[in-house]
Parts: structure tokens; sequence; C-alpha cells
């Protein structure tokens, strides 16, 4: 504070912590309003800024370009609505003592005679000032969303709006070619000559899309509230138990297959039973036809759904370099870490304690591990009776960005054993089918290495003693200092037994005078 350089200093493999730095918590509430041909939606940031936390997030179906096709005009009960919607946002932005919202329209308002119009009343009515975007830019910053979760991804985005569709290549972390087409469902609905002109409409429109952005067959990011809504379906199909879109998994097959079950259901039922609106489930029918003609055209290696969109898209256009370099997972759990957890940083020290078990452990798995121990303790206010499966359900349930389903599973499962010693009788049997045997015997040391350690509780820089471990002989060895010998009691004794027999090993203590 009074201007000398802070000394240099070695933040381990945790990395400096930014989201507590002036440019960082600048960006700890920010307010977007997306003005799209389907929905109007409010949502405030808050937290991690790398990592977005949802402070708030509401969204009314205006249906602003409905006919629009053959009006060449926003849809007069969707602007009405729009309006209504916008002043209830202005007045909650206040109320959060928001600096200020930044307002961006797409395609419906774009395109649409009345959109200067619109834009005007709403300036008048709020004083709020909505930037329409073109579709290369919107193209360019729902692309920028895809990779506040992935940094460094590799993959085209394919975002879909009600009046329009738009394609982004990503490489290496850099947004590169992108395109804007009118392959929306609003746009479709309104296609002369029925299912047949449709088909036709799509595969030119496909065609052009394909010769501009060349071959893409790394992944394929979904990104807009039709393709959710299809994922959602695919799940109900599969009977898939972890009900998080972000991240899921489709293929090529998968897609397909959805769309016949699509083509051969009630849709009403389905809607309901997946928790879909009755104005999204009108356009399910036409946007699995484009997503059909866009596996088919790119041939994707994979396909994942993305939550995060043109407002995170915004959220990332303000972060500063150093903040978008980090990784969002290991960034939020952090942040839980100092919010939530009784002694904020210990668990960098766990994490350093445990490591010997995990020496051969590649990268990913690391960072894992890196993970669960900064959440290890940030549930302990949960009852201790239920303290294990609100770990399991928090984690695997929780807005986390660069986490794939298997790994939200691992960590939760890890989680789990902190504070329990067995997963049977959890009820989370069904989401656990979806890592492997080796996985779960994984996250079993994983979260009984945390259960021992968190015994040994120091302060600060504290010798909380060394684990060695010697896969080979299967022996687990603890050195203590002496001045931790009387943490080491009886159920610490038990939780270390308790890990050797999941290693398999057996366990020696010794204890070292202090130096």
């Amino acid at each position: 504070m009074d201007g000398t350089p802070e000394p240099a200093r070695d933040w381990g493999p945790f990395g400096r912590p930014l989201f507590n730095e002036p440019d960082a918590r600048a960006l700890s509430r920010v307010g977007v309003v997306d003005v799209g041909s389907n929905s109007v939606r409010l949502v405030v940031f808050d937290g991690a800024a790398r990592s977005p936390a949802y402070f708030y997030n509401e969204k009314i179906m205006c249906a602003l370009g409905a006919g629009l096709s053959e009006t060449g005009r926003l849809n007069p009960v969707g602007r009405r609505r729009a309006l209504a919607a916008i002043r209830r946002f202005q007045r909650l932005a206040a109320g959060m003592a928001l600096k200020g919202l930044t307002a961006v329209a797409t395609a419906a308002v774009r395109q649409a005679e009345d959109g200067p119009d619109f834009c005007e009343e709403v300036l008048h009515e709020t004083n709020l000032t909505i930037h329409v975007i073109d579709g290369t830019e919107e193209a360019r910053l729902s692309a920028q969303g895809v990779l506040l979760g992935w940094p460094g991804s590799y993959g085209l985005v394919c975002d879909i709006g009600g009046s329009s569709m738009e394609l982004a290549e990503i490489n290496d972390g850099e947004v590169g070619r992108r395109v804007s087409s009118s392959l929306g469902p609003f746009k479709l609905r309104d296609v002369k000559g029925g299912k047949k002109g449709r088909k036709a409409f799509i595969n030119e429109t496909l065609d052009e899309l394909h010769a501009q952005m060349g071959r893409q067959k790394n992944r394929l990011f979904l990104v807009g509230g039709s393709w959710r809504a299809i994922a959602r379906i695919d799940m109900e199909r599969r009977k898939y138990p972890l009900h998080v879109l972000h991240e899921y998994r489709m293929s090529g097959k998968a897609v397909r297959a959805t769309a016949q079950y699509i083509s051969k259901a009630d849709l009403d039922h389905l809607r309901q039973c997946c928790g879909i609106s009755a104005s999204r489930m009108e356009l399910v029918p036409l946007a699995i036809e484009v997503l059909k003609g866009v596996v088919r055209r790119f041939k994707p290696h994979d396909i994942a759904i993305s939550s995060y969109g043109i407002r995170e898209g915004m959220l990332y256009e303000q972060m500063p370099e150093r903040l978008r370099d980090l990784d969002p997972l290991i960034e939020a759990c952090r942040f839980a870490e100092v919010k939530d957890a009784r002694i904020p940083g210990f668990g960098k020290a766990l994490y350093h304690f445990i490591m010997p078990l995990f020496k051969s452990a590649n990268d990913d798995r690391k960072r894992l591990v890196k993970a669960a121990c900064l959440l290890h303790d940030v549930s302990w206010r949960a009852h201790p009776d239920y303290r294990a499966q609100t770990c399991f359900d928090n984690t695997t349930r929780a807005n986390l960005g660069g986490l794939k389903h298997s790994e939200r599973i691992f960590i939760g499962l890890a989680l789990l054993y902190r504070y329990r010693n067995k997963r049977e009788g959890t009820g989370f049997d069904a989401l656990q089918t979806l890592i492997g045997e080796e996985d779960k015997r994984q996250a079993e040391i994983l979260g009984k290495s945390m259960r021992f350690g968190a015994m040994l509780w120091m302060q600060g820089t504290e010798d909380m003693g060394k684990l060695k471990w010697r896969p080979k002989k299967r022996e687990l060895n603890l050195l203590l200092p002496k001045s931790a010998e009387p943490l080491f009691g009886e159920v610490a004794a038990a939780r270390l037994k308790s890990l050797a027999n999941a290693l398999n090993a057996t366990s020696t203590v010794k204890i070292r005078p202090d130096i």
C-alpha cells in the first residue's frame, strides 16, 4: 500500500489469484440484456469473474421474430412484451445497484424495418441503448462465450437463434472465420413448399456455409435454446441420469436417433417430460432438421452442448488477457474456497500433502485433484448426516465450466468419500455409471486421502508432515513432525488405515523430531 513493489512469490501449481484484483473485481457484477428473435433475457454475472456465476437470470419468450419473413416487421405482441421486459430489467438493475446494463439485439431487430424504431422506443422509455450487432459479430461473441468455458479449444461453434444461425471457427483459443445465415426456425417456418421446400432451402444454405467455412472436423459446439432443448430430449431418449446441459456430449448417430424420436413423439407430452416451454417446443422439429444437416455437412468428431453463448461472450470481451488465460474450473473452486471454507488456503496445503499418491497421474487428473482439494471443505455447513450427499450433489450439478460430466462425477465422488467412508446407500448409483471402475477407485483414494489430510489441520506454513507412497511394495508411510504428533489421534489413525485399505497397502507412522 506504500508503493513498495510486491516481493516475488512462488504461487505453486494454483497460480496467482486474480479474482480479488481491481480489474477482476470490476467484472463481479456485469449485467447483460440479450434481445433475441425468440427471447429477451437479463443475466447478471457475479463472483469469480473467470467462471461466470449467475447472480440473476430471467428470460421472457417474446418471439420478436415471429412472422418477420412475411411482414418485414417485429411481431407486435412480442414487441410490447419485449419493451415491458426491458423496463422491468432496467428497474431490477437499479435495485441491484449495477453501474449499468449492456444490451445487444440480434437477427430480428437488425432485419426488421421497425427495428430502429423499437430501439428508439426502448431508449426513450428506459434510457437503455440497444446495440444492434450484425451476424458475424454475433458469431464472434458466441464463440467467445464458448472460449469462456473451453479455453484454447478447437472446433466449430454453431449458434442458432429464432431468425438466424451463425457459425464461427475457434482454433487454439482464437476466433477465426465466421458467417451468418437465415437458418433460424422462424425463417424456416415461412419457407414455401412445405417439408420438401424447407429441406431444399436448408441443404442449399448449408452448402454455401460449408463452402465458406471449409472442413471443420473438430468438435461441434452447439449454442442456443433450440439446441439445448434437443439435447434435453436426447437425455430423455437415453434415460441419461445427469440433467446438466453444459458439456453434454452427443454423436451424429445420436442426433439422427433423436430426430426420429421427435418425429414419432407426442410433442406436448415430450415437452412436459423434458421441462421445455410450449413456445420453444414449436421450434424443435424445425431446428432438428437443421442440426441433422449441419452434422451431415461438417462431420464433427463429437458434439458438445454449451450453455455459454453471446452473453458470456460479452463478459469474456471485458476480461483482461491474463484473466482469460486462467483455468475456469480452478478459479471457480478457489473463489468457492475463499468464500465458504473454514480455513481458506488449506486446500493448497492439502493438495501438496496428498500429491505423492498421484505422482504418476496425467495433467488432467492432477487438475481434478486440485479442484477437489479446493472444494473439500466448502460444504461444512451442511448437516453432518447429509454432508457427503450434499458435496456430491452440489459438485455434479454446480455451475462449473471446463468440466466434462465424467469429471463432475469423479470430483463429486471424491468429495463424498471426503465425508463418508462408503458410497453405498447414498442414492447416486445411476450417476456413478458415468465413470469406470478404475476412476471410482481413484476417486475413493482421493477422497480418503483428503479425509485423512483434513485431520492434520495446520495454520499457515506449519509442517503437517509428509506422505510417502511406494506403489510396487504397496507401502504407505506417514512422516509426522513431533509438533504434529498430538493431531494423530484415534480417528486420524482409523482414517489412515482406511486410506491404506483403498490403496491395498500397509501403512506405517514415523515421528521425526522438530528441527
